[in-house]
Order: C-alpha cells, then sequence, then structure tokens
C-alpha cells in the first residue's frame, strides 16, 4: 500500500504560477505509475496529466498542455506538479493518485487504487 499526502495548493491570480507535491509513503514507491487529477464543483474527476514509473514517460490534457509539467523523484518518493499561466477554468480540487504497474501511462481514474485527500487550487480573474 501506498499513502498520498499533497500540499501546495492555494489561491493565486490568472496568469499566475502554483507547484503542488505529493509526498508518498512505503519503500516500492517507483512500482507506481502516478498521476494528478481535478475535480471542479458539479463536474467528474479528470486527468490532469500522469507519469511512468520512471518518469521517462508523461501525458497531459489538452487543456494544460504547455503549462503544466508532471515530475517525479522515485529517492525521495514524490510527484510534483508545475502549474503555470493559470486560468479560472483551472479552479478546482487537485488530486495526487497512485497505481501499481508495469510499465506505460494511465490516465483513467478508474484506473487507480490510491488516492489523496486533495488540494483546493483557486484562480482569480
Amino acid at each position: 500500500q501506498v499513502q498520498l499526502v499533497e500540499s501546495g495548493g492555494g489561491l493565486v491570480q490568472a496568469g499566475g504560477s502554483l507547484r503542488l507535491s505529493c509526498a508518498a509513503s512505503g519503500r516500492t514507491f517507483s512500482s507506481y505509475a502516478m498521476g494528478w487529477f481535478r475535480q471542479a464543483p458539479g463536474r467528474e474527476r479528470e486527468v490532469v496529466a500522469s507519469i511512468s514509473r520512471s518518469g521517462g514517460s508523461t501525458s497531459y490534457a489538452d487543456s494544460v498542455k504547455g503549462r503544466f509539467t508532471i515530475s517525479r523523484d522515485n529517492a525521495k518518493n514524490t510527484v510534483g506538479l508545475q502549474m503555470n499561466s493559470l486560468k479560472p477554468e483551472d479552479t478546482a480540487v487537485y488530486y495526487c493518485a497512485a497505481v501499481v504497474a508495469v510499465s506505460g501511462l494511465y490516465k483513467s481514474p478508474n484506473q487507480y487504487n490510491y488516492w489523496g485527500q486533495g488540494t483546493q487550487v483557486t484562480v482569480s480573474s
């Protein structure tokens, strides 16, 4: 099992930046593919970005391509999401998630076994 704790959310003006971090417990972090998801009020949870076990492959939702960057440090058991050029429509609760993986990327919330508690990101116009 793995436990996930997100941090770094907050209130920022449009055009600003935030960096989210997710710390994972356990000694087998490199066994997990990781993802960042978000959920706005009244909307379904959606994938923002995903990263493979090694960090060698990444994927982004079209809405955040070129603005967000996902990364991981397997030595420190962390995964990050750098968010630049934030827009009001990026406002949501952001979740870190993990899935035991052989290889590749996982983009559907239904594929993930473990979730953090979420961190609120609010972008004002």
